[in-house]
Protein backbone atom coordinates (compact mmCIF):
# COMPACT_ATOMS: atom_id res chain seq x y z
CA UNK A 1 0.00 0.00 0.00
CA UNK A 2 1.18 3.58 -1.26
CA UNK A 3 1.79 5.78 2.31
CA UNK A 4 0.92 9.01 2.23
CA UNK A 5 2.83 12.13 3.14
CA UNK A 6 5.71 14.39 0.54
CA UNK A 7 8.60 12.89 -0.60
CA UNK A 8 11.08 15.14 -0.12
CA UNK A 9 14.16 14.59 -2.49
CA UNK A 10 16.36 18.04 -0.91
CA UNK A 11 18.96 16.51 1.08
CA UNK A 12 21.61 18.87 0.75
CA UNK A 13 24.23 17.31 2.51
CA UNK A 14 25.40 13.49 4.44
CA UNK A 15 27.51 14.50 7.69
CA UNK A 16 28.27 10.88 8.68
CA UNK A 17 25.09 9.28 10.41
CA UNK A 18 23.24 12.92 9.42
CA UNK A 19 21.11 14.33 6.75
CA UNK A 20 20.46 17.87 5.78
CA UNK A 21 17.43 18.12 4.57
CA UNK A 22 16.14 21.47 3.15
CA UNK A 23 12.54 22.96 1.91
CA UNK A 24 10.14 21.61 4.31
CA UNK A 25 7.53 21.93 6.43
CA UNK A 26 5.46 20.91 9.24
CA UNK A 27 8.43 18.83 10.67
CA UNK A 28 9.11 18.51 14.08
CA UNK A 29 11.83 17.24 16.98
CA UNK A 30 11.89 13.69 16.96
CA UNK A 31 9.43 12.98 13.91
CA UNK A 32 10.03 9.73 12.98
CA UNK A 33 11.21 9.59 9.27
CA UNK A 34 11.57 6.94 6.23
CA UNK A 35 14.07 6.79 4.02
CA UNK A 36 14.06 5.33 0.43
CA UNK A 37 16.76 3.63 -1.44
CA UNK A 38 17.16 3.45 -4.86
CA UNK A 39 16.82 -0.63 -4.40
CA UNK A 40 13.07 0.49 -3.25
CA UNK A 41 14.31 -0.63 0.54
CA UNK A 42 13.51 2.12 3.46
CA UNK A 43 15.31 2.92 6.41
CA UNK A 44 14.00 4.57 9.31
CA UNK A 45 15.58 7.48 10.85
CA UNK A 46 14.23 10.40 13.21
CA UNK A 47 14.52 14.54 13.01
CA UNK A 48 17.16 15.52 15.71
CA UNK A 49 16.66 19.33 14.71
CA UNK A 50 14.45 21.51 13.00
CA UNK A 51 15.03 25.18 11.92
CA UNK A 52 12.69 27.01 9.59
CA UNK A 53 12.36 24.78 6.01
CA UNK A 54 15.55 22.58 7.51
CA UNK A 55 15.79 19.59 9.47
CA UNK A 56 18.84 17.17 10.47
CA UNK A 57 17.93 13.72 10.22
CA UNK A 58 19.42 11.05 11.79
CA UNK A 59 19.34 7.75 10.32
CA UNK A 60 19.41 4.54 12.06
CA UNK A 61 21.26 2.52 9.61
CA UNK A 62 24.43 2.58 7.82
CA UNK A 63 24.84 6.40 5.45
CA UNK A 64 27.24 4.70 2.98
CA UNK A 65 26.61 4.26 -0.10
CA UNK A 66 23.51 7.14 0.25
CA UNK A 67 23.17 10.08 -2.39
CA UNK A 68 21.54 13.57 -2.47
CA UNK A 69 18.51 11.98 -4.08
CA UNK A 70 17.06 9.81 -1.52
CA UNK A 71 13.87 10.30 -1.26
CA UNK A 72 12.77 11.30 2.50
CA UNK A 73 8.98 11.28 3.96
CA UNK A 74 8.22 12.50 7.36
CA UNK A 75 5.61 10.10 9.12
CA UNK A 76 4.22 12.69 11.58
CA UNK A 77 4.15 10.00 14.34
CA UNK A 78 7.40 9.94 17.42
CA UNK A 79 9.21 6.51 17.72
CA UNK A 80 7.16 4.72 19.47
CA UNK A 81 7.34 1.22 20.91
CA UNK A 82 4.61 -1.99 21.27
CA UNK A 83 4.70 -2.88 25.16
CA UNK A 84 2.73 -5.43 26.95
CA UNK A 85 4.27 -8.29 29.53
CA UNK A 86 5.02 -10.56 26.95
CA UNK A 87 8.33 -8.52 26.44
CA UNK A 88 9.51 -10.30 29.53
CA UNK A 89 11.86 -13.48 28.81
CA UNK A 90 12.47 -11.38 24.76
CA UNK A 91 16.02 -10.46 23.55
CA UNK A 92 16.19 -7.08 21.06
CA UNK A 93 18.23 -4.63 19.49
CA UNK A 94 18.82 -1.20 20.17
CA UNK A 95 16.12 -0.20 17.86
CA UNK A 96 13.36 -2.70 19.51
CA UNK A 97 13.90 -5.67 16.33
CA UNK A 98 13.79 -8.85 17.84
CA UNK A 99 16.96 -10.81 18.29
CA UNK A 100 15.72 -14.27 19.42
CA UNK A 101 14.17 -15.42 16.42
CA UNK A 102 10.56 -15.19 17.70
CA UNK A 103 8.19 -12.40 16.08
CA UNK A 104 7.76 -8.32 16.67
CA UNK A 105 6.28 -8.18 20.06
CA UNK A 106 2.27 -7.30 19.68
CA UNK A 107 1.78 -4.61 22.31
CA UNK A 108 -1.36 -3.85 24.90
CA UNK A 109 -0.18 0.07 23.83
CA UNK A 110 2.27 1.82 22.38
CA UNK A 111 4.73 3.82 23.77
CA UNK A 112 6.72 6.97 23.20
CA UNK A 113 10.85 6.00 23.42
CA UNK A 114 11.76 9.55 24.13
CA UNK A 115 9.69 9.80 27.17
CA UNK A 116 9.83 12.80 29.80
CA UNK A 117 11.99 12.04 33.39
CA UNK A 118 9.88 11.31 36.79
CA UNK A 119 9.00 15.20 38.09
CA UNK A 120 10.15 15.95 41.34
CA UNK A 121 7.41 16.49 43.11
CA UNK A 122 6.39 13.17 42.14
CA UNK A 123 9.08 11.12 43.28
CA UNK A 124 8.79 9.28 46.18
CA UNK A 125 11.73 8.67 48.76
CA UNK A 126 13.31 5.43 47.86
CA UNK A 127 13.63 3.27 51.27
CA UNK A 128 13.31 -0.52 50.45
CA UNK A 129 16.73 -2.62 50.31
CA UNK A 130 17.68 -4.89 46.83
CA UNK A 131 19.59 -8.25 47.68
CA UNK A 132 22.18 -8.47 44.93
CA UNK A 133 23.84 -11.36 46.73
CA UNK A 134 27.83 -9.53 46.47
CA UNK A 135 28.91 -8.71 49.74
CA UNK A 136 30.62 -5.45 48.93
CA UNK A 137 26.85 -3.93 47.76
CA UNK A 138 24.78 -5.08 49.89
CA UNK A 139 26.76 -5.31 53.17
CA UNK A 140 28.43 -1.64 52.64
CA UNK A 141 27.08 0.44 49.85
CA UNK A 142 23.70 -1.34 49.70
CA UNK A 143 21.29 -0.86 46.77
CA UNK A 144 17.71 0.67 46.94
CA UNK A 145 14.56 0.53 45.30
CA UNK A 146 14.41 3.47 43.18
CA UNK A 147 17.67 4.66 43.20
CA UNK A 148 20.39 5.72 40.77
CA UNK A 149 23.37 3.51 41.61
CA UNK A 150 26.29 3.30 38.74
CA UNK A 151 29.24 1.43 38.92
CA UNK A 152 32.71 2.83 37.73
CA UNK A 153 35.19 0.61 36.13
CA UNK A 154 37.90 0.88 33.60
CA UNK A 155 39.26 -1.13 30.56
CA UNK A 156 39.76 -4.76 31.42
CA UNK A 157 37.37 -4.68 34.51
CA UNK A 158 34.88 -7.68 35.04
CA UNK A 159 32.36 -4.87 35.04
CA UNK A 160 30.59 -7.22 32.20
CA UNK A 161 30.62 -10.25 34.54
CA UNK A 162 29.10 -7.96 37.76
CA UNK A 163 26.56 -7.00 35.16
CA UNK A 164 25.44 -10.31 34.66
CA UNK A 165 25.78 -11.35 38.52
CA UNK A 166 23.75 -8.51 39.78
CA UNK A 167 20.65 -9.08 36.81
CA UNK A 168 20.99 -12.97 37.59
CA UNK A 169 20.86 -12.63 41.78
CA UNK A 170 19.05 -9.55 42.13
CA UNK A 171 15.92 -9.40 44.27
CA UNK A 172 13.54 -7.84 47.02
CA UNK A 173 13.30 -10.66 49.64
CA UNK A 174 9.70 -11.37 49.77
CA UNK A 175 8.91 -9.74 46.99
CA UNK A 176 10.33 -12.14 43.99
CA UNK A 177 7.50 -12.34 42.18
CA UNK A 178 7.15 -9.63 41.47
CA UNK A 179 10.84 -8.31 40.33
CA UNK A 180 12.66 -8.12 37.16
CA UNK A 181 15.68 -6.73 35.51
CA UNK A 182 15.92 -4.95 32.03
CA UNK A 183 19.38 -5.40 30.56
CA UNK A 184 20.50 -2.82 27.63
CA UNK A 185 24.25 -3.65 26.26
CA UNK A 186 25.16 -0.73 24.28
CA UNK A 187 28.12 -0.58 21.75
CA UNK A 188 29.32 -4.13 22.78
CA UNK A 189 31.39 -6.67 20.32
CA UNK A 190 29.58 -9.74 19.21
CA UNK A 191 32.19 -11.69 21.90
CA UNK A 192 30.04 -9.91 24.67
CA UNK A 193 27.03 -10.49 22.85
CA UNK A 194 27.26 -13.85 23.21
CA UNK A 195 28.15 -13.76 26.63
CA UNK A 196 25.36 -11.73 27.70
CA UNK A 197 22.88 -13.89 25.65
CA UNK A 198 24.30 -17.30 26.79
CA UNK A 199 24.44 -16.28 30.39
CA UNK A 200 21.14 -14.95 31.10
CA UNK A 201 19.83 -18.09 28.67
CA UNK A 202 21.91 -21.34 30.64
CA UNK A 203 20.87 -19.71 34.65
CA UNK A 204 17.54 -18.47 34.04
CA UNK A 205 17.73 -15.38 34.38
CA UNK A 206 16.34 -14.59 30.93
CA UNK A 207 12.89 -15.83 31.95
CA UNK A 208 12.54 -12.43 34.37
CA UNK A 209 14.46 -10.66 32.02
CA UNK A 210 14.19 -8.46 29.05
CA UNK A 211 17.56 -7.86 26.78
CA UNK A 212 18.29 -4.83 24.28
CA UNK A 213 21.39 -5.51 22.68
CA UNK A 214 23.33 -3.08 20.71
CA UNK A 215 26.60 -4.16 19.14
CA UNK A 216 29.30 -2.19 17.90
CA UNK A 217 29.12 -2.68 14.58
CA UNK A 218 24.88 -1.25 14.77
CA UNK A 219 24.87 2.41 13.63
CA UNK A 220 25.69 4.63 15.64
CA UNK A 221 22.02 6.20 16.57
CA UNK A 222 21.06 2.98 17.68
CA UNK A 223 23.48 3.52 20.56
CA UNK A 224 21.47 7.24 21.71
CA UNK A 225 17.82 5.11 21.50
CA UNK A 226 18.58 1.90 22.98
CA UNK A 227 18.72 2.93 26.41
CA UNK A 228 15.60 5.16 26.22
CA UNK A 229 14.04 1.81 24.82
CA UNK A 230 15.29 -0.38 27.23
CA UNK A 231 13.84 2.12 30.03
CA UNK A 232 10.50 2.66 28.77
CA UNK A 233 10.54 -1.07 28.63
CA UNK A 234 11.12 -0.52 32.64
CA UNK A 235 8.28 2.40 33.24
CA UNK A 236 5.46 0.35 31.42
CA UNK A 237 6.31 -3.25 33.52
CA UNK A 238 7.05 -0.94 36.57
CA UNK A 239 4.31 1.89 36.48
CA UNK A 240 1.65 0.13 34.73
CA UNK A 241 2.17 -3.67 35.34
CA UNK A 242 3.10 -2.52 39.39
CA UNK A 243 6.52 -4.54 39.06
CA UNK A 244 10.01 -3.62 40.63
CA UNK A 245 11.93 -2.99 37.92
CA UNK A 246 16.11 -3.29 38.09
CA UNK A 247 17.77 -1.76 34.58
CA UNK A 248 21.29 -2.53 34.09
CA UNK A 249 22.56 -0.41 31.54
CA UNK A 250 26.42 -0.75 29.91
CA UNK A 251 28.60 1.03 29.07
CA UNK A 252 27.30 4.39 29.35
CA UNK A 253 30.80 5.76 27.92
CA UNK A 254 29.86 4.06 24.56
CA UNK A 255 26.49 6.06 24.47
CA UNK A 256 28.44 9.44 25.61
CA UNK A 257 31.06 8.18 22.69
CA UNK A 258 27.85 8.42 19.89
CA UNK A 259 26.89 11.60 21.11
CA UNK A 260 29.94 13.68 20.94
CA UNK A 261 30.51 11.46 17.02
CA UNK A 262 26.82 13.38 16.41
CA UNK A 263 27.60 16.63 17.83
CA UNK A 264 31.00 16.57 16.21
CA UNK A 265 28.60 16.06 12.47
CA UNK A 266 26.11 18.32 13.48
CA UNK A 267 29.75 20.89 13.67
CA UNK A 268 28.51 22.47 17.46
CA UNK A 269 31.11 23.97 20.00
CA UNK A 270 32.64 21.51 22.02
CA UNK A 271 32.79 21.06 25.30
CA UNK A 272 35.08 18.93 27.91
CA UNK A 273 37.44 16.71 26.21
CA UNK A 274 35.17 17.43 22.81
CA UNK A 275 32.04 16.13 24.44
CA UNK A 276 28.99 18.15 23.49
CA UNK A 277 27.98 21.17 26.07
CA UNK A 278 24.70 19.39 26.93
CA UNK A 279 25.81 16.29 28.05
CA UNK A 280 25.02 16.66 31.53
CA UNK A 281 21.41 17.64 30.68
CA UNK A 282 21.11 14.94 28.34
CA UNK A 283 22.53 11.78 30.69
CA UNK A 284 19.81 13.48 32.84
CA UNK A 285 17.01 12.45 30.26
CA UNK A 286 18.30 9.09 31.50
CA UNK A 287 19.47 8.53 34.52
CA UNK A 288 16.45 10.89 35.75
CA UNK A 289 13.75 8.11 34.17
CA UNK A 290 13.92 6.02 37.19
CA UNK A 291 12.89 6.25 40.92
CA UNK A 292 9.60 5.25 42.79
CA UNK A 293 6.17 7.59 42.15
CA UNK A 294 3.61 8.35 44.69
CA UNK A 295 0.72 6.16 44.40
CA UNK A 296 2.22 3.83 42.14
CA UNK A 297 2.98 0.27 43.88
CA UNK A 298 5.92 -0.51 41.13
CA UNK A 299 9.50 1.11 40.93
CA UNK A 300 12.57 1.58 38.40
CA UNK A 301 16.01 1.08 39.85
CA UNK A 302 18.75 1.94 37.81
CA UNK A 303 22.47 0.53 37.71
CA UNK A 304 24.61 2.28 34.93
CA UNK A 305 27.93 1.14 34.28
CA UNK A 306 30.94 3.39 32.72
CA UNK A 307 34.24 3.07 31.94
CA UNK A 308 36.63 5.47 33.07
CA UNK A 309 38.82 6.47 29.86
CA UNK A 310 42.19 6.23 31.47
CA UNK A 311 40.53 5.22 34.91
CA UNK A 312 40.38 9.42 35.17
CA UNK A 313 37.49 9.62 38.12
CA UNK A 314 37.13 13.59 36.83
CA UNK A 315 36.64 12.53 33.30
CA UNK A 316 33.55 14.05 32.36
CA UNK A 317 31.26 11.10 32.05
CA UNK A 318 31.87 9.71 35.45
CA UNK A 319 31.88 13.19 36.54
CA UNK A 320 28.64 14.63 35.31
CA UNK A 321 27.40 11.07 36.22
CA UNK A 322 28.16 11.42 40.19
CA UNK A 323 26.48 14.35 40.07
CA UNK A 324 23.06 12.90 38.69
CA UNK A 325 23.01 9.77 40.24
CA UNK A 326 22.96 9.06 44.29
CA UNK A 327 26.44 7.24 44.85
CA UNK A 328 29.02 4.83 43.26
CA UNK A 329 30.51 1.35 43.17
CA UNK A 330 34.31 1.55 42.11
CA UNK A 331 36.28 -1.20 40.37
CA UNK A 332 39.73 -1.33 41.06
CA UNK A 333 42.50 -2.14 39.16
CA UNK A 334 44.87 -3.11 42.41
CA UNK A 335 42.13 -5.79 43.78
CA UNK A 336 41.61 -7.42 40.46
CA UNK A 337 45.62 -7.60 39.85
CA UNK A 338 45.34 -9.85 43.72
CA UNK A 339 42.72 -12.40 41.97
CA UNK A 340 39.96 -10.90 43.76
CA UNK A 341 36.18 -10.46 42.24
CA UNK A 342 34.08 -8.80 42.07
CA UNK A 343 37.10 -5.80 42.65
CA UNK A 344 34.66 -3.64 44.21
CA UNK A 345 36.96 -0.55 46.70
CA UNK A 346 34.43 -0.24 49.14
CA UNK A 347 36.16 2.81 50.60
CA UNK A 348 35.48 5.49 47.64
CA UNK A 349 32.22 3.74 47.16
CA UNK A 350 29.25 5.10 48.19
CA UNK A 351 25.35 4.58 48.44
CA UNK A 352 23.90 7.77 49.66
CA UNK A 353 20.22 6.18 49.95
CA UNK A 354 22.31 3.22 51.82
CA UNK A 355 20.95 4.24 54.87
CA UNK A 356 17.20 4.42 53.98
CA UNK A 357 16.45 1.15 52.87
CA UNK A 358 19.08 -1.27 56.07
CA UNK A 359 18.30 -2.05 59.63
CA UNK A 360 15.63 -3.15 61.91
CA UNK A 361 12.83 -4.39 59.79
CA UNK A 362 14.37 -4.20 56.41
CA UNK A 363 17.76 -6.01 56.18
CA UNK A 364 18.98 -6.41 60.14
CA UNK A 365 19.00 -4.88 63.31
CA UNK A 366 23.28 -4.94 63.46
CA UNK A 367 23.43 -4.06 59.72
CA UNK A 368 24.29 -0.07 59.59
CA UNK A 369 26.61 -0.53 62.88
CA UNK A 370 28.45 -3.20 60.55
CA UNK A 371 28.90 -1.62 57.86
CA UNK A 372 30.59 1.67 59.50
CA UNK A 373 32.86 -0.49 61.59
CA UNK A 374 34.17 -2.58 58.46
CA UNK A 375 34.63 0.98 56.90
CA UNK A 376 36.59 2.17 59.56
CA UNK A 377 38.63 -0.82 60.29
CA UNK A 378 39.48 -2.07 57.13
CA UNK A 379 40.63 1.45 56.21
CA UNK A 380 42.87 1.40 59.19
CA UNK A 381 44.21 -2.09 57.44
CA UNK A 382 44.59 0.03 54.18
CA UNK A 383 46.78 2.82 55.96
CA UNK A 384 48.94 0.29 58.33
CA UNK A 385 49.55 -1.45 54.20
CA UNK A 386 50.79 2.03 53.14
CA UNK A 387 53.09 2.11 56.41
CA UNK A 388 54.93 -1.36 55.35
CA UNK A 389 56.10 -0.23 52.10
CA UNK A 390 58.06 2.72 54.16
CA UNK A 391 58.69 0.79 57.27
CA UNK A 392 58.08 -1.80 56.77
CA UNK A 393 56.36 -4.90 58.54
CA UNK A 394 59.05 -4.69 61.47
CA UNK A 395 58.06 -1.36 62.12
CA UNK A 396 54.50 -1.57 62.57
CA UNK A 397 53.01 -1.77 66.20
CA UNK A 398 51.12 -4.61 67.07
CA UNK A 399 47.81 -2.85 66.99
CA UNK A 400 48.44 -1.98 63.41
CA UNK A 401 49.81 -5.32 62.36
CA UNK A 402 46.31 -6.93 63.67
CA UNK A 403 44.72 -4.37 61.37
CA UNK A 404 47.07 -5.29 58.52
CA UNK A 405 46.11 -9.09 58.94
CA UNK A 406 42.14 -7.81 59.24
CA UNK A 407 42.51 -5.96 55.86
CA UNK A 408 44.25 -8.81 54.09
CA UNK A 409 41.53 -11.53 55.43
CA UNK A 410 38.55 -8.72 54.79
CA UNK A 411 39.56 -8.22 50.63
CA UNK A 412 40.16 -12.46 50.80
CA UNK A 413 37.18 -13.41 52.23
CA UNK A 414 33.95 -10.34 52.29
CA UNK A 415 35.37 -8.70 49.14
CA UNK A 416 36.20 -11.91 47.24
CA UNK A 417 32.98 -14.23 46.12
CA UNK A 418 32.57 -16.73 43.54
CA UNK A 419 30.91 -15.50 40.07
CA UNK A 420 27.78 -18.38 40.93
CA UNK A 421 27.87 -17.23 44.56
CA UNK A 422 24.56 -15.48 45.74
CA UNK A 423 25.05 -14.82 49.65
CA UNK A 424 21.70 -13.59 51.27
CA UNK A 425 22.38 -10.37 53.56
CA UNK A 426 22.07 -12.99 56.78
CA UNK A 427 25.38 -14.45 55.24
CA UNK A 428 27.09 -11.17 54.50
CA UNK A 429 26.46 -9.81 58.31
CA UNK A 430 28.25 -13.35 59.60
CA UNK A 431 31.46 -13.26 57.36
CA UNK A 432 31.46 -9.46 58.67
CA UNK A 433 31.20 -10.57 62.24
CA UNK A 434 33.56 -13.35 61.53
CA UNK A 435 36.50 -10.94 60.46
CA UNK A 436 35.18 -8.40 63.15
CA UNK A 437 36.16 -11.31 65.74
CA UNK A 438 39.79 -11.13 64.70
CA UNK A 439 40.02 -7.32 66.63
CA UNK A 440 40.09 -6.40 69.92
CA UNK A 441 35.97 -5.95 71.12
CA UNK A 442 37.24 -2.41 72.88
CA UNK A 443 38.03 -1.61 68.92
CA UNK A 444 34.28 -1.99 68.05
CA UNK A 445 33.47 1.81 69.05
CA UNK A 446 31.01 1.98 65.95
CA UNK A 447 28.84 -1.08 67.10
CA UNK A 448 26.27 -0.95 69.66
CA UNK A 449 27.24 -3.22 72.59
CA UNK A 450 23.61 -5.20 72.62
CA UNK A 451 24.59 -5.81 69.15
CA UNK A 452 28.48 -7.19 69.96
CA UNK A 453 26.35 -9.39 72.96
CA UNK A 454 24.25 -10.79 70.71
CA UNK A 455 25.77 -11.43 67.40
CA UNK A 456 30.01 -11.62 67.83
CA UNK A 457 31.39 -14.85 67.44
CA UNK A 458 32.24 -15.00 70.77
CA UNK A 459 28.93 -14.39 72.62
CA UNK A 460 27.36 -16.74 70.26
CA UNK A 461 29.45 -19.67 71.05
CA UNK A 462 29.11 -19.03 75.08
CA UNK A 463 25.56 -19.35 74.26
CA UNK A 464 25.81 -22.65 72.11
CA UNK A 465 28.15 -24.23 75.00
CA UNK A 466 25.60 -23.29 77.46
CA UNK A 467 22.38 -24.43 75.73
CA UNK A 468 24.28 -28.08 75.33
Amino acid sequence: MEKSGLIYRTVKEIRGPLLVVTGIHDVRYNEVVEIKLDDGTEIIGSVLDVSKDRAIVQVFGKTEGLNLNVGIRFTGEVMKIPLSEDVIGRIFSGDFKPLDGLPEPIGEEEREVFGSVINPAAREPPSEFIQTGISTIDGMNSLIRGQKLPIFSEAGLPHNQIAAQVARQATIPGKEEDFAIVFAALGIKHEEFEYFKSEFEKTGALNRSVMVLNLADDPVIERIVAPRVALTIAEYLAFELDMHILTIITDMTNYAEALRSISVAREEVPARKGYPGYLYSDLATIYERAGKIKGKKGSVTLMPILTMPGGDITHPIPDLSGYITEGQLILDRELYAKGIYPPINVLPSLSRLMKDGIGKGRTREDHPNVSDQLYVSYAEGVKARGLVRIVGEVGLSEREIKYLRFAEEFEKKFINQGFYENRPIEKTLEIAWDLLAMLPEDDLIRIKEEYIKKYHPRYKQKVISNES
